[in-house]
């Protein structure tokens, strides 16, 4: 078992993505009970994973990663997911060595960007890059358990649309957070 420790934040302007090869996601998640594991399936390029996260407590939580195959994870989110699907490019950025992982939301988030750090301990020192924005940590509104629940219709995604995974470049730098 791990332990996740991350804060998250709003981007305010995405310039600095310009040129950068970033990597396709798509995730779902599976019922949750109030107060229980969320369960996440997600396709990462030619991997899956099954991951376990157990309720936040401050910064951090428990967390349960699995390799699965890809047939499982496909299966998984066109049956068992509904509509609760995210789809994002990530951008992993070094700065100050540090490294943030900068997802950029597709279909109905479009316009959604956030930054992640993870972090050795809750008391970790952070120096921000001058494309952060306010920090979104403790609202609820901005964990992609939430963003996959909510936000508006989408519809239901199709077996060739999950094999259209990997490496995407980011030339949109007039995209910011509307959030």
């Amino acid at each position: 078992m791990a332990t996740e420790i991350e804060r998250k934040f709003l981007v305010r302007e995405t310039g600095f993505l310009d040129g950068r090869k970033g990597e396709r996601i798509v995730q779902g998640y599976v019922a949750k009970e109030s107060g229980a594991l969320s369960t996440r399936v997600r396709l990462r390029a030619d991997r899956a994973f099954l991951t376990l996260k157990g309720p936040r407590d401050g910064l951090s939580r428990d967390e349960f990663e699995y390799a699965i195959p890809v047939a499982d994870a496909q299966r998984m989110l066109t049956l068992y997911c509904g509509n609760r699907i995210i789809q994002k490019t990530r951008y992993v950025v070094d700065f100050e060595h540090q490294a943030f992982e900068v997802d950029v939301f597709e279909g109905r988030h479009a316009g959604l960007v956030i930054a992640e750090i993870e972090l050795q301990h809750e008391k970790t020192p952070v120096v921000l890059p001058p494309w952060i924005g306010h920090e979104v940590t403790h609202d609820r509104r901005y964990g992609n358990f939430v963003l996959a629940q909510f936000e508006g219709p989408m519809r239901p995604i199709e077996l060739k649309n999950l094999a259209a995974h990997g490496g995407h470049h980011f030339g949109a730098s007039n995209l910011v957070a509307t959030h």
